[in-house]
C-alpha cells in the first residue's frame, strides 16, 4: 500500500481528481485506508513534480471520498500480472501452403 494522495475534487466527466508526489502506473488498483477499491488509475497529468491523477470509480456516491486520502494496492500486483498475461496468449497465425 503506498500513499497515493488526498481527493481534490469529483470532476463532472466521472473521476476523482487528486494530487500526489510521484506518478502511478496507469490501471493500478486505487484503495482506501481500509483496504476497500476505489477505483482505477486512468490518466496522469499537469506538472511532472506534482502531477493530478484522474482516478475511475468503480463504486457508488464517489462524492464521499473528497478530502480523503487514497493508495495504490501494491499488495497483489505478481499475481494480476500473471492471470492477464495467462489469458492474453494468441495462437501463431496458420502457416500458409504453397
Amino acid at each position: 500500500m503506498k500513499r497515493l494522495g488526498r481527493v481534490s475534487h469529483y470532476a463532472k466527466q466521472g473521476f476523482l481528481i487528486l494530487r500526489s508526489n510521484w506518478i502511478p502506473a496507469l490501471n493500478d488498483r486505487v484503495i482506501d485506508k481500509k483496504l476497500a477499491i476505489v477505483g482505477t488509475v486512468k490518466d496522469v497529468f499537469g506538472p511532472v513534480k506534482a502531477p493530478y491523477i484522474a482516478v475511475k470509480p468503480k463504486i457508488k456516491n464517489p462524492e464521499r471520498y473528497v478530502g480523503e486520502i487514497l493508495y495504490i494496492d501494491a499488495r497483489s500486483d505478481r499475481k494480476n500480472m500473471k492471470k492477464e498475461r495467462k489469458g492474453k496468449r494468441r495462437r501463431p497465425a496458420p502457416r500458409k501452403r504453397g
